[in-house]
């Protein structure tokens, strides 16, 4: 039997592909529009693709934390903040990429993903057994 905190991440996995396809299935139903978004290079334009494929992105290395948990049996402690830091990683990055596009200033709450993200590695490595 698979323990919880491997299926936790991965629902978050196929949650997170599912929140991929249809933030770009939304997007492309304008992307043929020149000036959707102000244009192809636009702040607003690009902010937007960024938080799309940030849910692909972000799901797969929860699929990769999933199976290294699975596989090598992370010390639990450690597993739960690398989980935790993955998980607020998937959900904020998107989030935050789609209210910088709204928004410009919010770029600025662009450390919460990064340092989520990043502790969720480092407690990955630090409690490999």
């Amino acid at each position: 039997m698979t323990d919880p905190l491997t299926l936790l991440m991965l629902k978050t996995v196929w949650a997170g592909m599912l929140a991929g396809v249809l933030s770009g299935a939304i997007i492309g139903l304008f992307f043929a529009r020149e000036d959707f978004m102000g244009g192809y290079q636009s702040w607003r334009r690009r902010l937007t693709r960024l938080g799309h494929i940030s849910f692909f992105g972000l799901a797969l290395v929860n699929a990769v934390f999933a199976f290294t948990h699975h596989v090598a049996s992370l010390d639990s402690w450690w597993a739960r903040i690398a989980s935790i830091g993955f998980l607020t990683g998937a959900a904020t990055m998107p989030l935050i990429c789609f209210l910088a596009a709204w928004k410009q200033p919010l770029r600025h709450l662009f450390p919460i993903p990064v340092i989520s993200v990043s502790t969720g590695i480092i407690a990955t490595l630090v409690g490999w057994p």
